[in-house]
């Protein structure tokens, strides 16, 4: 079919890739065929069961393989080329159980500096407990459902939440969601069509930048810089794709922890009024922000952002309670859109968010929350600097760094690795809206504590020199 060269300066996953590219676009593997599977193909070439995961993913991604469960893998038809940023790439066929499995298969391993959420002693256990005991003690009806904005008191707590940062709602502009994916999730599918240039950050939000895929969007690359966005890039972007929506992460960006300067902001709105477009605002990292700021919503007051944050990341993951904020007309067709697609979320996870937040703790807990992130930055940043590690910004707030070192080419092939060694690392390309190969790694700053991570870093960057 295709050989590999473990010599060359290409990284391995790169070469199957392009392998099966060629084969199946010059027709010697033809539209149904079933690949050789990824054991099969691993013990013929000789290279990583992890490696070929990875280039099964990818090649999923950019729609040459379709995966069938218990099947195995099947060749697709050739993709259709669509325009992107910077010139024509794949139409991105979209796989939504390879999409959850490749977020999720590997929380297993024992080491994750590489992932997207706290450790669990990081969390506000104690006031899940304390409000779950409250919750027992009370007469909660579980029979039938809840409210289709979510749990009134909640909404009335997020509207408070809101207005300490500026934003002016009533509880009816607030939505509650099944965490923030959701609430991304409900926006893009009433905003976004097929064929619909969408601008979203770049390196982005993987959650969001699959789910955009899914819906057929271009998405149109906004380079991020340490102090926000390349506005140079955003204008010409804008004028050239004349996008209908911006999804944009200003705060504590995922993964280069970047935060746009308030100019920043100010010319991202000045572009969404001139050029009409929408502006949907990721601020799921605002709780861990020890600096109060403006946002895109405070600025404009819900006229053209829609405003989206979480309480996942700071009480409990599994609580799954997230929100958005947007103009009475939008949140309406976003509630209806809710009730159609899921009907209502879960009160009972509303209440025990809500009891979390009225705890008397709550904000001492947030401000521990900042104070710990800020050490583990610290030690974080240091200990990647000694190893020759460039780093793209150090905000010493938040959960991320984003950083690559200069032996490493391909971040995914460090990634495979590392996995080998139960670590789970977080290649950059998965936060490419290209999923074009990375030397960048996003690093969790709150799981970098144990020395092992450190040591394999080392190993392996003094190997690949």
């Amino acid at each position: 079919m295709f050989s590999l060269d473990p010599e060359s300066s290409q990284a391995l996953v790169v070469q199957i890739v392009e392998g099966f590219r060629r084969v199946i676009e010059d027709g010697s593997l033809r539209s149904g065929s079933k690949a050789p599977s990824i054991r099969q193909f691993a013990h013929a070439h000789g290279v990583s069961v992890f490696t070929v995961v990875d280039a099964y993913d990818r090649l999923v991604a950019q729609g040459y393989f379709a995966s069938r469960p218990h099947s195995g893998f099947f060749v697709k038809q050739r993709p259709v080329s669509v325009a992107g940023a910077g010139g024509h790439g794949p139409n991105f066929s979209f796989d939504s159980m390879w999409y959850l499995r490749r977020i999720f298969e590997n929380r297993a391993l024992r080491m994750k500096p590489g992932c997207g959420w706290l450790p669990s002693d990081w969390l506000f256990q104690d006031g899940v407990r304390r409000s779950l005991r409250t919750l027992a003690s009370d007469k909660v009806d579980l029979g039938g459902y809840g409210e289709p904005k979510g749990y009134p008191p909640l909404r009335q707590l997020v509207r408070e939440l809101l207005a300490e940062q500026e934003i002016a709602v009533g509880a009816e502009q607030v939505l509650l969601t099944q965490g923030s994916s959701q609430a991304m999730d409900l926006v893009a599918r009433r905003l976004v069509r097929p064929g619909d240039a969408v601008l979203v950050d770049e390196p982005g939000y993987p959650n969001l930048l699959f789910s955009l895929r899914f819906l057929g969007a271009r998405l149109i690359g906004v380079p991020r810089s340490a102090a926000g966005y390349d506005l140079v890039a955003l204008e010409r972007l804008v004028l050239e794709y004349q996008p209908k929506v911006f999804f944009t992460q200003p705060r504590l960006q995922s993964p280069t922890g970047s935060v746009a300067q308030l100019s920043h902001l100010h010319r991202v709105m000045q572009l969404a009024d001139k050029h009409d477009f929408l502006v949907v605002e990721n601020d799921i990292y605002a709780d861990l922000d020890p600096e109060p700021r403006p946002s895109l919503a405070s600025l404009d007051q819900l006229r053209r952002v829609i405003y989206i944050s979480s309480f996942s990341k700071t009480i409990s993951p599994n609580i799954r309670v997230g929100y958005l904020a947007a103009s009475p007309d939008l949140l309406e067709d976003l509630a209806q859109l809710k009730m159609i697609s899921g009907l209502t979320s879960s009160e009972f996870s509303e209440r025990l968010a809500h009891g979390a937040l009225i705890d008397g703790r709550w904000r001492k807990h947030i401000r521990g929350l900042r104070e710990r992130l800020a050490k583990a930055h610290e030690k974080t940043a240091s200990g990647l600097l000694k190893l020759g590690f460039e780093i793209f910004l150090e905000p010493k707030a938040g959960i991320f760094l984003w950083a690559k070192h200069s032996a490493v080419a391909d971040a995914t092939e460090l990634a495979n690795k590392a996995s080998e060694q139960d670590i789970l690392l977080g290649p950059g390309h998965l936060f490419s809206p290209a999923l074009q190969p990375s030397a960048w790694l996003r690093f969790n700053v709150a799981f970098c504590e144990d020395p092992a991570v450190f040591a394999f870093l080392q190993q392996q960057c003094q190997t690949t020199r």
